[in-house]
């Protein structure tokens, strides 16, 4: 028996983008990358949001990786919340570094030392993200928020991931799903 779930509340692989009224200083206006969604749990990595003082080389320090300084400069994400000293690195292609989850066909997460490796002598894959910590939700908490009104859901998009600034993620989040946020209130409420 496995404890995924299915049908229309399945979210592994998409967006929450989150709604004004979230004030949560973790979470206001972030848009997070639901990576695993079970009966007993969500994990999930916020991707609009950059630590302001540290660096990719702050991380290939810590584990003693040799790197290129251009590599070094890279931006780290503030992936929420939990476990704010674990790294992942969000990526495309390849698929096959060791500990590589499957998110959806484009997208995997992998938080091994040889994926850090590579990317640090720029040999990893052409799309990442450094992350540092993750959000977590228990079992039937996500759901508790989604209707509550916190949260929009959308499909995963990499290019808003990958191709958007950082600063633009959320608003571009809401226009592909033709919400203009100037006219979303601060006010949730359910029908």
């Amino acid at each position: 028996m496995t404890d995924e779930v299915q049908g229309d509340m399945a979210l592994k692989g998409a967006f929450l983008i989150a709604m004004p009224a979230l004030k949560d200083p973790n979470f206001f206006h972030s848009v997070v990358c639901i990576c695993e969604y079970t009966a007993s749990g969500t994990l999930g990595l916020v991707v609009n949001q950059l630590y302001p003082s540290l660096l990719a080389k702050d991380v290939f320090q810590e584990l003693n990786i040799d790197y290129l300084p251009e590599r070094g400069e890279m931006p780290l994400y503030n992936g929420g919340p939990v476990n704010g000293g674990d790294v992942f690195v969000l990526h495309g292609p390849p698929f096959d570094w060791g500990g590589s989850f499957r998110i959806t066909d484009d997208l995997a997460m992998t938080n091994t030392k040889d994926i850090l490796e590579a990317i640090a002598v720029g040999n990893g894959p052409d799309l990442h993200m450094i992350v540092l910590g993750c959000a977590g939700w228990s079992g039937g908490q996500l759901e508790s928020e989604l209707k509550g009104n916190f949260w929009l859901t959308a499909s995963l998009d990499v290019s808003i991931m990958f191709d958007v600034p950082v600063g633009r993620r959320w608003e571009e989040g809401m226009r592909r799903l033709n919400i203009d946020p100037a006219l979303l209130s601060g006010i949730s409420g359910n029908a």
